[in-house]
């Protein structure tokens, strides 16, 4: 199992030297990924110029949304032309993953509707394949520019229904849970392989998830100062996302262990603070 870090691009007060600092020592470190969280009515950076700024000062780690809010920008076209200009500037190392959101508020600031939006991402997704293609879209022909990777970044859906494992057997080239136990990744990982086989699909969907984490001295004042902030809205549901964060090595070790049980293909650990420290102390407990 690969096991990828996240960028705090949403944790407050994270400055721009922080991100790129972060993203040359992740790749020093070994991980696999940087990934980013991320929703429009909160204080943070978007995803897509953040992993551009780390695609920049880094060559060889993957770079994954996970998830970005696609429903959220509304031109299918520019988000295609935006995602296949990161993933030839990074020489095809960006992993586009997107989902639907959560939150009335992300779609309220947008002046978007929430009604719909499945049968609207999934039109989406189609019309940025069919860019990624080489569709001619005018009189100068495609939208471009050519992807390094045959076909358009690959692409990695969000959701925990059985509509959404549909959608990924129909779309994707894999699913990503954005929270959630062991457990419950296993149980959702048998009905995205189900959905996959149904559609005829070859070989195998990748599966990937999200943890979070905060070591050190403060890691637990840390994780919940973040995320029970982060996740606010939930009420107290708030409570059990920032009590699942892995706080110490022992917690990281054991996720690592039981996601990979699980049939997870890479688990991204997300940080719940910025200090570079973060870095070095999840890569001594994984080691």
């Amino acid at each position: 199992m690969d096991i990828g870090i996240g960028l705090p691009n949403t944790v407050p007060g994270t400055e721009p030297q922080t991100l790129l600092d972060w993203a040359r020592q992740a790749e020093e470190a070994g991980f696999s990924t940087l990934g980013t969280i991320g929703r429009l009515v909160y204080q943070g950076y978007e995803e897509l110029i953040a992993l551009t700024a780390a695609a920049a000062v880094t060559s060889r780690i993957r770079l994954t949304t996970s998830v970005l809010l696609a429903p959220l920008y509304e031109n299918a076209a520019l988000l295609a032309k935006q995602a296949a200009s990161l993933e030839r500037i990074s020489g095809g190392r960006f992993v586009l993953g997107v989902g639907l959101g959560g939150r009335d508020d992300d779609f309220a600031a947008s002046g978007l509707s929430t009604k719909g939006r499945g049968k609207r991402f999934e039109e989406q997704i189609d019309d940025m394949k069919r860019i990624w293609a080489g569709e001619e879209r005018g009189f100068a022909g495609g939208i471009g520019p050519a992807t390094v990777r045959e076909g358009g970044p690959e692409l990695i859906l969000g959701g925990s229904t059985d509509v959404s494992f549909r959608r990924v057997a129909k779309l994707a080239d894999g699913w990503i849970m954005g929270g959630g136990t062991p457990d419950m990744f296993a149980q959702a990982a048998v009905g995205v392989d189900t959905a996959w086989q149904e559609a005829g699909r070859s070989g195998k969907p990748r599966k990937l998830s999200l943890a979070y984490f905060g070591l050190g001295p403060n890691a637990r004042a840390q994780a919940d100062g973040y995320l029970l902030d982060y996740y606010g809205f939930l009420g107290d549901v708030a409570a059990q996302v920032a009590g699942s964060a892995a706080v110490s090595p022992e917690m990281v070790k054991s996720y690592v262990a039981a996601f990979e049980a699980a049939g997870c293909d890479e688990l991204i650990f997300v940080p719940t603070g910025s200090g570079l420290e973060q870095i070095e102390l999840l890569a001594e407990a994984i080691a």
